[in-house]
């Protein structure tokens, strides 16, 4: 009998990229890449790279571990994953990182955007909405790990600080704000005022690149001495950053390395979340043949431009190990000393939290310190771990505190592309919609903004459930 040229290995649900309906798919494993194999009636057949490294790819069903749900759900289960998000009951992750959108104007308009983000664009969140937001998070979530006030640019809103406050007063374990730096950069006096929410408080700074022309690609402006006026800002305030980069294929790619390296020397800094473009909102200039760039890409692109990590500190992350990747590492004295490749697989399946911020993780954080502070003395360790301790100062681990991690994020937030509902039921990053909702990243961007959920009720009018809310969610 005739050989197929690939090996089959998985069957999942997953979108056609043209109409957004679903459509049955296939995970093969060709030329040693995996692929998603589709077919629409309508658009017909899409194959779709997924990753570039088969045996990490397989790996990533090893850190699968027990569902953490949220304290209540918010829809009803009637049409099927992603028709009816909110969360409904069969979506199988809380919300790890909790996004709230104050406003959907920017001060910017840039060719990369999900939010579609512009200044003339939407309008400012009230108070009263915002708090409200904030409410819906703290009921379903008791206290949240992670909020993030995002926009559009939250810190052009009137009432930015005030936003702030009401957030601070919520039983939130870690307040984030994502922006694009630019009011940081331009007004030390607003960055000082920042840092005064501290602790728990963090920035998650947009920074693509160092090349004027990739910044004027992928934001409409060369910003490259805002991006450095608001790192030394931020620095000389020691307020806890994460650095940014949306990645694109062929772009920006080649400075991983680069960027991890810079980062690793910025005081403030304490990690790097690498986000391959998500192709929903606005693209301009993107071609997904092309420019789409994956989890495994980005990974082997961090292993092969430094030389920080090895394939052992770059791990699947549990609450949703198709789409997180992490490593750790501690820098003193202005080195860098991973750590991800001592913690035991076991530590973070059975001790830890479903949670993509490990450092409050007490368990996981106790066995980290551990590691160390039974290694002071260099002849109580072995093999790998006699090599580290040998290179580090003489420490006491208790000094050890959250200004000495250093953690690298792959986020990859699925599209219509290389949409597969058995990974998407695990995201764990999620978006409050403005009617109360709370969304998934990924299929937020894709159905559920203005005018798409207009055609997600096209959609729906033409789908006819087989089966009954309840049988579908015994």
């Amino acid at each position: 009998m005739p050989e197929k040229d690939y090996t089959y290995y998985d069957f999942t649900i997953s979108l056609c990229s043209a109409c957004l309906r679903r459509v049955d798919a296939k995970i093969i494993f060709e030329q040693d890449k995996v692929f998603m194999v589709k077919h629409c009636p309508e658009h017909g057949r899409e194959k779709v790279l997924i990753a570039t490294d088969i045996a990490y790819y397989k790996n990533t069903r090893n850190y699968n571990k027990p569902s953490e749900a949220p304290l209540k759900t918010n829809t009803q289960t009637h049409y099927g994953c992603p028709y009816d998000c909110g969360l409904c009951q069969d979506h199988e992750q809380h919300s790890c990182l909790s996004v709230i959108e104050v406003t959907d104007r920017c001060n910017l308009t840039c060719p990369t955007c999900y939010a579609m983000s512009s200044p003339h664009y939407g309008r400012h969140r009230t108070l009263e909405e915002i708090e409200r937001m904030l409410d819906i998070i703290v009921a379903n979530e008791g206290q949240p790990d992670v909020v993030q006030i995002s926009g559009g640019e939250p810190t052009i809103h009137p009432q930015f600080f005030e936003i702030l406050d009401i957030a601070k007063k919520k039983p939130i374990r870690h307040l984030m704000l994502n922006t694009n730096g630019i009011r940081i950069a331009k007004d030390k006096e607003f960055a000082a005022r920042l840092a005064t929410y501290m602790p728990d408080f963090e920035v998650y700074l947009q920074f693509d690149s160092f090349k004027p022309e990739v910044l004027e690609q992928m934001r409409g402006k060369d910003l490259t001495d805002i991006r450095r006026q608001a790192l030394n800002n931020l620095n000389e305030l020691d307020l806890s950053t994460t650095l940014v980069v949306t990645l694109q294929k062929g772009l920006n790619d080649d400075e991983i390395g680069k960027i991890i390296d810079y980062a690793l020397q910025q005081k403030c800094v304490r990690g790097v979340t690498l986000q391959p473009v998500q192709i929903a909102g606005r693209t301009e200039g993107f071609d997904p043949a092309t420019d789409r760039i994956t989890l495994t890409e980005v990974r082997q692109q961090i292993l092969a431009q430094t030389s920080v990590f090895n394939e052992h500190d770059l791990i699947p992350v549990p609450c949703n190990p198709d789409a997180l990747m992490m490593g750790y590492a501690l820098k003193l004295g202005g080195q860098a000393f991973p750590l991800t490749r001592f913690v035991d697989p076991a530590v973070l399946l059975n001790n830890s939290k479903n949670t993509i911020v490990y450092e409050q993780d007490e368990a996981l954080h106790k066995h980290v310190l551990k590691i160390f502070s039974t290694g002071i003395s260099t002849d109580a360790a072995v093999g790998d771990m006699q090599s580290l301790l040998c290179c580090l100062p003489q420490i006491q681990a208790p000094g050890l505190n959250y200004n000495n991690l250093f953690r690298v994020v792959i986020m990859r937030f699925i599209d219509a592309y290389d949409f597969d509902v058995r990974a998407i039921k695990k995201s764990c990053v999620h978006i409050v919609h403005k009617d109360g909702r709370i969304i998934p990243f990924e299929t937020m961007n894709l159905f559920y903004r203005d005018e798409k959920e207009e055609y997600l009720r096209t959609i729906i009018d033409d789908y006819s459930p087989k089966i009954t809310t309840h049988e579908r969610s015994i």
